[in-house]
């Protein structure tokens, strides 16, 4: 899916699973560039019968922008993006969003307090390649070392899921979907 700036992508996935459930909290698919959020959300989505919303699709054109152009985002260029991020938690909904600061995932939860993050972690060899293997998208390569380097690891008391990008993207959407299923998230 292409991110449109200034558009909010939200897809209403169809549920074909047999073990599709209706999942009652929002969920945050976390990771920096190049994880596999938008992969895992739509399928997670898909799995819990909520809708998908592509965060990237939420970014101010500017934002946009200084990210096609090489230049990392401030604190203050991501606040309007996770205003408008914030305000789709407010109902249960599946999010890609890279959310790298403890800062930013503490207001998120203003809007969905009982907020669960899954967490897309690999190695930055890893993530380098996924990166130079994208098409049509405006994040380049170049900017994964500032997102590492800004990366705050979530910790257990963010009612967080752990996932290794090694993993393949069915077995990661089985992985997470089984634990929030069963109410037991964990680092």
């Amino acid at each position: 899916m292409l991110a449109v700036a200034g558009a909010v992508v939200v897809t209403r996935v169809q549920a074909t699973s047999v073990d599709c459930v209706s999942f009652p909290r929002s969920v945050v698919v976390m990771g920096v560039s190049g994880t596999g959020k938008s992969t895992i959300g739509t399928g997670l989505a898909q799995r819990l019968g909520l809708p998908f919303v592509e965060g990237d699709a939420l970014h101010p054109a500017a934002n946009v922008a200084k990210m096609s152009a090489g230049i990392p985002l401030t604190d203050d260029d991501r606040a309007p993006w996770l205003d408008a991020i914030a305000a789709e938690l407010e109902r249960p909904v599946v999010v890609a969003c890279s959310a790298l600061k403890r800062a930013y995932r503490d207001r998120l939860r203003l809007a969905a307090p009982d907020l669960v993050l899954v967490y897309l972690h690999g190695t930055p060899e890893l993530l380098a390649a996924r990166l130079e293997g994208r098409e049509g998208h405006f994040m380049p390569t170049s900017l994964l070392r500032s997102q590492l380097d800004t990366l705050e690891e979530p910790q257990a008391d963010e009612d967080v899921i752990g996932a290794d990008i090694a993993l393949r993207p069915d077995e990661i959407v089985d992985l997470v979907a089984g634990r929030l299923t069963e109410g037991e998230p964990d680092a």
